[in-house]
């Protein structure tokens, strides 16, 4: 084996480890908004979030984490589309919201 050989199946690896972990971060945020939606009594859209932000900051230990901001659609009259937001820090949820909406 070549050096070049190594590297390429390294970073393959690599790709394939990122993949498996940013899907599994993908499911829990999905599974966290679509809760989040139940309790508001709001219907979740296309079970479907979208990674808006990226970004380095320390958690309250100090600790260097990865932050994340997702956005996802919802509504509440079955006609009108208004976006959510979910924060990760890590590998938890610091804050979900969603944005002023109406009632049905």
């Amino acid at each position: 084996m070549t050096l070049s050989s190594l590297f390429w199946i390294f970073l393959f690896g690599f790709l394939v480890w990122y993949w498996w972990k940013a899907k599994a971060i993908k499911d829990c945020v999905v599974n966290a908004a679509r809760d989040y939606c139940r309790k508001a009594d709001v219907l979740l859209l296309d079970e479907a979030v979208y990674l808006r932000g990226l970004w380095f900051k320390r958690d309250r230990q100090g600790n260097l984490r990865v932050w994340r901001r997702f956005l996802f659609e919802f509504t509440a009259t079955g006609e009108e589309r208004y976006h959510g937001r979910v924060i990760m820090l890590g590998k938890y949820i610091e804050h979900i919201e969603l944005e002023p909406h109406r009632f049905s």
